[in-house]
């Protein structure tokens, strides 16, 4: 068995006091560093997903000047700027390799994101032999979700690890954690 660690956007937009900011985004960034430290040493691949969006352009409809919520959004996690820098809670020194997503499009899964080498995310799974997946981050009603069910689309067992996570509202998230256990995802914490 060989196992990977998903981390699912956990940047300054989606923390407190970010553009798409959610409640306990700080916590649960310092909490998924506090979980590398202890188990870091567990994971064959340890990746790392961050909305990179284009700043000349909508981002395929995704950046709208009066967003619905659900298909746009306003501006956030623009490359290169502040808040789509990774949470100052979230230590990266354990991350071994980083996918960005969102560049040009309205990407909400990990597994739509690449390397700086062009990997993906099931490319990774294939080379190092994953065949279980944990996932944690940000927002469990969005791009968690997103990344989980591609992660079970791939044929991996995939678990979400519940404290580790924080969404946009608690009934969304707690649907969303319903719908990935539903899938077959195991749903512990």
């Amino acid at each position: 068995m060989s196992r990977a660690l998903f981390i699912v956007d956990v940047q300054n937009d989606f923390t407190e006091g970010g553009a798409l900011g959610v409640t306990g985004g700080d916590a649960v960034a310092a909490g998924i560093t506090r979980y590398l430290a202890d188990h870091s040493g567990e994971y064959e691949l340890i990746a790392a997903s961050r909305d990179w969006h284009d700043a000349d352009n909508d981002n395929g409809g995704h950046f709208s000047q009066s967003p619905d919520y659900v298909d746009s959004w306003p501006v956030h996690c623009v490359a290169g700027t502040p808040g789509a820098a990774y949470d100052p809670e979230f230590d990266t020194s354990a991350v071994t390799e980083h996918l960005y997503k969102g560049q040009g499009t309205p990407d909400y899964s990990l597994f739509q994101g690449v390397t700086e080498h062009g990997q993906s995310a099931a490319q990774l799974i294939a080379s190092h032999g994953i065949t279980d997946v944990d996932v944690v981050g940000i927002a469990t009603d969005h791009c968690v979700r997103a990344s989980a069910l591609d992660a079970i689309s791939a044929g991996v067992h995939v678990r979400v690890l519940k404290d580790l996570v924080a969404g946009v509202a608690a009934e969304s998230s707690a649907a969303a954690l319903r719908e990935l256990a539903e899938a077959g995802a195991e749903i512990v914490g």
